[in-house]
């Protein structure tokens, strides 16, 4: 198994995206790369300088690590600061965080395909993971549990996987 931290602006909508693959073992959102120590949403709001982030843990054999950061890619703007949508903040801010140094090569050139693609330097952070603080629990599967809930990703995309098996069928 392997973990990457994506932050994509809101995390509930990265969160159920990434939930709908196989091969994504577990998603969790938390707050990453700040510098308090297990910072409140409140505290998120507020400028702590904190990513909502969502950690996803996958099966390498499944899905490979370009194939998550092609998906992540799909809903994000990668030359926005601060903003993804509606979302405005430094708390939106996207990145790509990893802990295991092995996953460097493969996000490079992700990354680099991606910053090719669009012309210009990207606003996505890529750098080690610092920490990371899981959300409270009213955070987890927001989207699931509250299916009306705003989310600058566009519905049809939360719904990929299966409008993809439709397309087959």
């Amino acid at each position: 198994m392997k973990t990457i931290y994506l932050a994509g602006g809101c995390f509930w909508g990265t969160q159920r995206f990434f939930d709908q693959f196989p091969g994504v073992i577990s998603t969790e959102t938390g707050y990453a790369n700040g510098p308090k120590e297990n910072p409140t949403y409140q505290d998120v709001c507020n400028d702590s300088g904190h990513a909502e982030t969502v950690k996803i843990t996958y099966d390498e054999a499944v899905i490979s690590t370009q194939k998550l950061l092609e998906y992540y890619f799909m809903t994000i703007d990668p030359v926005s600061v601060n903003q993804q949508g509606h979302d405005k903040g430094i708390q939106y801010r996207t990145g790509i965080y990893y802990e295991d140094a092995s996953l460097l090569p493969d996000i490079r050139k992700k990354y680099e395909e991606e910053e090719a693609k669009v012309g210009e330097k990207l606003a996505v952070e890529l750098m080690p993971l610092e920490n990371f603080y899981p959300a409270e629990e009213y955070h987890q599967k927001y989207l699931v549990k509250n299916p009306e809930g705003y989310c600058h990703i566009p519905r049809a995309l939360l719904e990929l996987v299966k409008a993809e098996k439709k397309k087959e069928e």
